[in-house]
């Protein structure tokens, strides 16, 4: 029986830049997923800069639109557009950027076997054995899990989560007109559920539009995206695609690694927790994880995803906390030039929510927000 040095499970953004950063290495490294490429997945598809640094040098990315416009309404009011100099992101559609990923990690010299579904990991004193629902067993010396947050590994290491968020997107094909209209353009709504918002992402014949709140709110997360889709002026477009996920953002505590089994991506659910962007966080940890086996060092991954994401996490945290209560006061900041700077800053990846939060006036002002009584709708905006 062949012994991997290491097996990954999962084809996705972490899956795959684990297998390129090992693989590159010297890691004889194995991909299996469940999918076959391209396939669909549920996702905004906006990179930010941290993201489009993260694979530069390993591919192109096939962007579809590249933006420099937000406009931002609350609950589909008092809206603003500011427009940068320059792209603040790239937009993809993931079938494709995945597929990308994958060839890059072949390119570096990973094997990806794709339609497998893994069973179950089971580990003893010689490694890994990854069982495969064929009922055939791959070997390891140790495996990488990025089958997302649901999957086998996410279980076998144990993750446990703070976070539950409900998504739901549409993917709608729209004539010229309307590919004309949101060319290099997004919005984002603040919406009526505590926590919520929605969000257009142009790519080229297509619209992404989608919402997201807190797990739980499901009636009035359906009911949200459908008052959203009929203010944009869209009910009436069939979509391409109409689904729903849950996204989870790991709890302080969660574990990061059993032994020889490392979790990262959404599997390890490391995610940023206010805006719920998962693609930045799946390139890294990936990468991450990918060295620490190239290098013989298992518990390197965890060190550096505390030293590197946690962070920034905990800054999101605190972050959806004040958005959650005020978020009015959000609207407001980002509307300012200072606030817009930041975004700016934020989407090109020259800063982080931690670094921001660091910064003794954003602390002064959150402070301040804490102390305000929560928002509450006025008669301009519709309560739920």
């Amino acid at each position: 029986m062949i012994i991997w040095d290491l097996v990954v499970v999962g084809g996705g953004p972490a899956g795959l830049s684990a297998a390129h950063a090992a693989a590159r290495a010297g890691v004889r490294t194995l991909v299996v997923e469940r999918a076959t490429h391209p396939r669909y997945k549920t996702c905004g598809g906006g990179l930010i800069g941290t993201s489009l640094a993260e694979v530069a040098g390993r591919m192109e990315v096939p962007a579809d639109d590249h933006v420099d416009r937000v406009t931002v309404t609350r609950d589909g009011g008092r809206a603003f557009t500011r427009r940068h100099s320059g792209p603040l992101l790239a937009m993809v559609r993931r079938e494709e950027f995945d597929d990308r990923l994958r060839v890059a990690a072949i390119a570096a010299g990973a094997e990806v076997r794709e339609g497998v579904a893994v069973r179950a990991v089971e580990q003893d004193p010689d490694g890994v054995r990854v069982r495969l629902a064929d009922g055939n067993v791959l070997r390891a010396r140790a495996v990488i899990g990025a089958d997302g947050s649901s999957g086998v590994t996410a279980r076998h290491v144990g993750v446990t989560f703070r976070q539950v968020d409900l998504g739901l997107e549409l993917e709608l094909p729209v004539p010229r007109a309307e590919q004309d209209r949101w060319r290099g353009r997004v919005l984002l709504d603040w919406g009526p559920v505590p926590g919520s918002y929605a969000w257009v992402f142009p790519k080229n014949d297509r619209l992404t539009v989608g919402v997201i709140a807190a797990r739980g709110e499901g009636e009035r997360t359906r009911a949200y995206l459908r008052d959203f889709v009929a203010r944009l002026g869209l009910s009436g477009v069939t979509p391409e695609h109409d689904s729903g996920h849950l996204t989870r953002c790991r709890a302080d505590d969660a574990p990061l690694r059993r032994d020889r089994v490392l979790v990262a991506g959404d599997a390890a659910g490391l995610l940023e927790p206010w805006s719920r962007e998962g693609i930045s966080y799946a390139l890294r940890s990936g990468r991450l994880a990918g060295e620490a086996v190239a290098g013989g060092d298992l518990a390197a991954y965890e060190r550096e995803v505390h030293r590197q994401l946690v962070p920034a996490m905990r800054a999101g945290h605190r972050l959806l906390a004040v958005f959650e209560r005020r978020p009015d006061v959000f609207h407001a900041l980002l509307a300012s030039p200072p606030g817009w700077r930041m975004f700016v800053r934020f989407c090109h990846g020259r800063t982080s929510f931690e670094r921001t939060l660091a910064r003794w006036p954003v602390r002064a002002g959150l402070a301040l927000v804490d102390r305000l009584p929560p928002w509450r709708p006025g008669p301009g905006l519709r309560a739920r």
